[in-house]
């Protein structure tokens, strides 16, 4: 029997820690981060990690477990998350992923892991071209190589195109866990203006003094690239003024925020909450105890 697995994703600033969070204590649960930035040490602001607060009221798993001058991926991600989440089960805990990072959260979900030599970014360069081309041209390069894929759709053709692509760097494996997948989100408005909120709020608590440290430490390094810092770096630099790069987070937060809604959607066909909808937490823990085969 597969291990069952909770999964909460969607868009930064929706809510994601905070249900993560009373679903681990109300199911006896683990939580795994699925945030390619919150792997990062003295990161904290920018990423917005669960405070010392938040982790204390349940368990938090791939935060602060890289240094800023380190590399992540996709595999990583992948290669760590199944570890805890074995260890979590044999505790007699639920493991419960909680995070934004589509293309990490899909290579965990449908079992196919980047090897060490493949980037986050050379997979997403590679989708990115093969969502320009049409259907037809898609599934002409599927038949050129010989590959049959019943029902095609284009989700499976790019998926074969990438195994295809980076070679042995992806290996196809039947995941040994069955997820429920809850997606959260909100009416644009709402949630466009809770970024904004949210950006203001980290920079008063510090996110300048944050994003100046990795600026003058580690200005080349990949968690340098996360939004809520490079920003700042044209500001430090003098080229722009400070209200110009706090406009540019909240821009640039917003335009993530749509990108990661798209990938759920598109990528993974997530079935999405609104999270101000009246009753929603409680159609949310229903369809989990159901999941879990408990009594409610």
């Amino acid at each position: 029997m597969k291990t069952k697995i909770i999964v909460v994703v969607g868009p930064t600033a929706v809510g994601k820690t905070a249900l993560g969070i009373d679903l681990a204590q109300q199911y006896n649960g683990e939580i795994i981060s699925g945030d390619s930035q919150q792997v990062y040490r003295q990161l904290d602001i920018g990423t917005a990690k669960a405070t010392k607060e938040e982790q204390s009221l349940a368990p938090h798993h791939l935060i602060d477990v890289r240094d800023v001058t380190e590399g992540y991926s996709a595999y990583d991600f992948v290669a760590e998350a199944t570890r805890l989440m074995e260890e979590i089960k044999e505790r007699g805990k639920l493991p419960i992923i909680v995070g934004g990072t589509g293309l990490y959260i899909q290579s965990l979900l449908e079992g196919y892991h980047l090897g060490g030599q493949v980037t986050h970014e050379e997979v997403l360069a590679y989708r990115k071209e093969l969502d320009t081309l049409s259907d037809e041209v898609l599934f002409g390069k599927i038949a050129e190589l010989g590959i049959e894929i019943p029902q095609i759709n284009r989700r499976r053709a790019m998926r074969q195109l990438e195994l295809a692509q980076f070679d042995q760097n992806l290996e196809n494996q039947e995941p040994p866990y069955e997820a429920l997948v809850i997606g959260l989100s909100d009416e644009r408005v709402v949630l466009y203006e809770r970024i904004n909120q949210r950006v203001d709020q980290m920079m008063e608590a510090g996110l300048l003094v944050e994003a100046n440290w990795l600026y003058e430490t580690h200005p080349t390094a990949q968690a340098s690239l996360g939004i809520g810092y490079k920003e700042f770096f044209p500001y430090f630099e003098g080229k722009i003024n400070l209200e110009a790069a706090v406009e540019k987070v909240k821009q640039n937060t917003r335009r993530f925020a749509k990108r990661q809604l798209t990938w759920f959607r598109n990528r993974m066909q997530v079935a999405f909450d609104l999270v101000s909808k009246e009753g929603v937490k409680d159609q949310i823990f229903q369809r989990v105890t159901e999941f879990l085969g408990e009594t409610s």
